[in-house]
């Protein structure tokens, strides 16, 4: 990691002064594919606020200097909305036993220097340190193999989730809506959740 990047890990009100900077982030970095957001930092402001007024929320970003280059949050489940939830109450799992581990966003240049780890590492241990949980959870975009709009050098995250010790959950799906950037209205998309035990090894 080079000497000039520092990682914070910020909760509640500290949150707050950031968001700018990471709506900014999320747009550029979830342009790209598989998740080809088209946003706007209006939706990205109300979005992120949530974090900032969660009690249990957090959110971890990574400075190049004085520039946000890489951020990651977190809440409770419980917290989130009643799209997240359906899945896990389905299951009849207690959401309140979950913690939800939302976006890991990061520049392009940045990546490869164990920030992912980072990330990963940061929220799972707030999660222990609230106490009331004994699941990690998050939840990612699905798209085809042969997708026409995959890069040649894009790379599936999912070995990385699977070293962490997360599990795809086929059956765990929920569909949420946004514009895509070669779509000119809004498209349901389709996600699929995994999981970890809070307590199992990394």
């Amino acid at each position: 990691m080079a000497g000039t990047l520092r990682v914070l890990s910020l909760r509640g009100a500290e949150i707050a002064g950031w968001l700018p900077a990471v709506a900014r982030l999320r747009i550029a970095v979830f342009r790209e594919y598989p998740y080809l957001y088209d946003g706007d930092e209006a939706y990205e402001a109300r979005y992120l606020a949530t974090y900032a007024r969660s009690p249990g929320g957090v959110l971890v970003v990574v400075l190049d200097g004085e520039e946000v280059v890489g951020a990651s949050t977190g809440m409770p489940l419980a917290g989130t909305e009643a799209e997240f939830q359906a899945p896990f109450l389905e299951r009849r799992m207690p959401i309140e036993t979950v913690f939800y581990c939302a976006e890991s966003v990061l520049l392009r240049e940045y990546r490869g220097r164990g920030l992912g780890h980072r990330f990963f590492d940061e929220r799972e241990a707030h999660a222990r340190a609230l106490g009331a949980f004994a699941w990690t959870a998050f939840a990612a975009v699905d798209r085809a193999e042969d997708d026409p709009r995959c890069p040649a050098d894009y790379r599936s995250n999912a070995p990385f989730w699977a070293r962490r010790g997360y599990v795809r959950q086929p059956d765990m799906t929920m569909a949420l809506a946004w514009k895509q950037v070669d779509c000119e209205t809004e498209t349901e998309q389709a996600l699929t959740f995994w999981l970890r035990r809070l307590d199992c090894a990394k």
